[in-house]
């Protein structure tokens, strides 16, 4: 089987920020039988390396909702946001009053301090200063993806109408979304993975717990939901394990007779 985990809420507890050693030694057990292993996740390259060296038991990363693919150290795919393409999107963000992490897989990219709109972005963005963002500016050309607070679905709506890139945009709520070129999505990333390695879709699992989830649980021939998955995860997927502190991944991997 060709099996894909997310990161954040699924390997990473949201709270502790822990990964459960029998999360890791379930997936490291799944490769000894012969099953890849692939993390399937949102986030830049950049914030996936700092996640640590549990990453280590992992075949590969689908980072960026599938703007970028890389399997043993070498690179499949990478989709960034041209240079026109990029402006375009900081000019109609900025029109808008939305505010943004533009997400690349060396660099992330913020308004400059005393241009942010929204209270509640500021100090979502604080929890992340290490990462030592950098301007606007140097964004156009250099990244995949954006993280937004827009505040409502309508600002959203109206980004979109203006910005003239075509995109695709998951609702994460209360306000946020996540965005990518049209046509990519951690889905896309799958299939084109299981096709580079001749494994059929049918021979797929995808492993989650929230809304930018549901392409992959949706597009694999088994979709698993932790047990600290939202409701709608959990509505469309096959089976509900235990959440992440209570050894989610290794109960998934048993039901599924992976280990």
């Amino acid at each position: 089987m060709l099996i894909f985990f997310d990161i954040d809420g699924t390997m990473i507890d949201e709270e502790t920020k822990v990964v459960p050693e029998s999360a890791i030694e379930a997936v490291r057990r799944a490769r000894e039988k012969g099953h890849v292993c692939v993390i399937n996740t949102g986030r830049s390259k950049k914030l996936v390396d700092i996640c640590g060296r549990w990453l280590e038991a992992f075949d590969g990363f689908l980072c960026g909702c599938g703007t970028q693919i890389l399997m043993h150290g070498r690179e499949l795919l990478h989709r960034s946001f041209t240079v026109e393409e990029g402006e375009q999107i900081i000019r109609a963000l900025r029109h808008q009053r939305i505010d943004a992490v533009l997400e690349g897989a060396v660099d992330n990219f913020i308004e400059r301090k005393g241009q942010i709109f929204h209270q509640c972005f500021a100090e979502y963005i604080a929890l992340f200063e290490k990462f030592r963002y950098k301007s606007y500016e140097e964004a156009p050309g250099s990244f995949d993806k954006f993280y937004a607070y827009a505040g409502s679905r309508d600002r959203m709506d109206r980004f979109l109408e203006e910005v003239g890139v075509k995109l695709d945009v998951v609702d994460r709520k209360k306000g946020y979304f996540e965005i990518m070129p049209a046509g990519y999505s951690k889905a896309s990333g799958m299939r084109l993975l299981a096709e580079k390695l001749g494994i059929p879709m049918e021979e797929t699992v995808a492993i989650g717990d929230s809304s930018n989830d549901i392409p992959m649980i949706e597009c694999a021939a088994v979709g698993i939901a932790m047990g600290n998955a939202t409701s709608d995860v959990k509505e469309i997927s096959d089976y509900v394990t235990t959440s992440v502190t209570e050894d989610g991944i290794r109960n998934a991997l048993a039901w599924l007779g992976a280990i």
